[in-house]
């Protein structure tokens, strides 16, 4: 499958009326070094990712070497502004550059240092020189593939390193505790099986033990599903019948979005959000698609089927079925 420019996700949001963060000009293509014909001249940097979220960058600067012991060498990170940013400045996080001992500059960026959900995009800065974006090189993220973060109550840090369409460096951040971790998805034809781990809690098995599955309706908040889960440890399964999304399906695009919710809780504070986060892979649309069952409702006949959204977060899509196919 070739991937697209432009994450499915922001066709969607523009159907359901609410605009997406991440709905940015310039989006991942896949975590390799992008084509020579992009960001010929700027440095290269090769980064190193490393289990607990943290990354380590190492710079092809030339034009920096003879200064690179200066104070004022810095890897700079930018935030991409979203839509509900508009207006507002950039955020920025700068990072030391020093000697790598290999005739390069190393920026260390530390699983402890917060990095909030969003896109930054990579630079080199000496002195008061404008910021340059760096091309990316080696990105080597295996210590990414089948993460199992350990037990902590702390908010989980991911970060992954991608090149973008135009062939600049960027990195997905996301922050998040706890954090509900989709795992093997089961597609019958009237329902969605899930399989996931729930992190960033203090005993997953008793939190669990008081939650339930919503999906709730992007077109009208008030439209809400719950369905039951079955724990073992940190391990949830759940089934969502379609049947329970499509009784007020009225033709277009319904999305759903799936969250764990403990409603019954005293200290229950915001639903944890099902995502798959926990790879090497920056953009699951591209990568995880699954094609959507025929199903009947009340109104018309549709199609269900889950699917990630731009934030790798875990939704189902109510549409209408393609002429063709009915």
């Amino acid at each position: 499958m070739m991937p697209s420019d432009r994450p499915a996700d922001s066709s969607d949001a523009a159907r359901s009326g609410q605009p997406h963060p991440t709905d940015t000009p310039e989006e991942p293509t896949t975590v390799s070094a992008p084509p020579l014909a992009f960001g010929m001249g700027n440095p290269t940097a090769d980064c190193i990712a490393d289990s607990a979220g943290g990354l380590t960058f190492d710079l092809d600067a030339p034009e920096h070497s003879g200064t690179a012991d200066h104070w004022s060498a810095a890897l700079v990170l930018r935030r991409r502004a979203g839509a509900a940013d508009e207006g507002e400045e950039a955020e920025e996080i700068r990072l030391p550059l020093t000697p790598n001992g290999d005739g390069r500059l190393r920026a260390v960026l530390p699983s402890t240092v917060a990095l909030p959900e969003g896109r930054w995009d990579v630079h080199v800065a000496q002195g008061d020189e404008e910021p340059v974006r760096l091309v990316p090189g080696l990105l080597d993220l295996r210590s990414l593939v089948d993460r199992r973060p350990g037990p902590s109550t702390s908010p989980l840090a991911v970060r992954i390193p991608y090149a973008t369409k135009h062939g600049n460096l960027s990195l997905r951040s996301w922050l998040r505790g706890p954090h509900a971790e989709a795992g093997d998805l089961l597609l019958d034809d009237d329902a969605l099986t899930v399989h996931g781990v729930l992190y960033r809690v203090e005993d997953p098995e008793a939190w669990l033990a008081d939650a339930v599955v919503e999906a709730r309706c992007r077109r009208d908040a008030d439209l809400v599903a719950t369905v039951p889960l079955t724990a073992d440890g940190a391990d949830f399964t759940f089934t969502l019948p379609y049947a329970e999304l499509s009784d007020e399906w009225r033709g277009g695009l319904d999305v759903w979005d799936l969250t764990l919710r403990r409603p019954e809780a005293a200290d229950d504070k915001d639903p944890v959000r099902i995502a798959r986060i926990l790879d090497d892979v920056v953009d699951k649309q591209q990568i995880f698609a699954y094609p959507p069952r025929a199903i009947d409702t009340p109104y018309a006949a549709a199609q269900a089927g889950p699917y990630y959204t731009a934030d790798n977060d875990l939704s189902v899509r109510i549409d209408e079925r393609p002429p063709a196919a009915r």
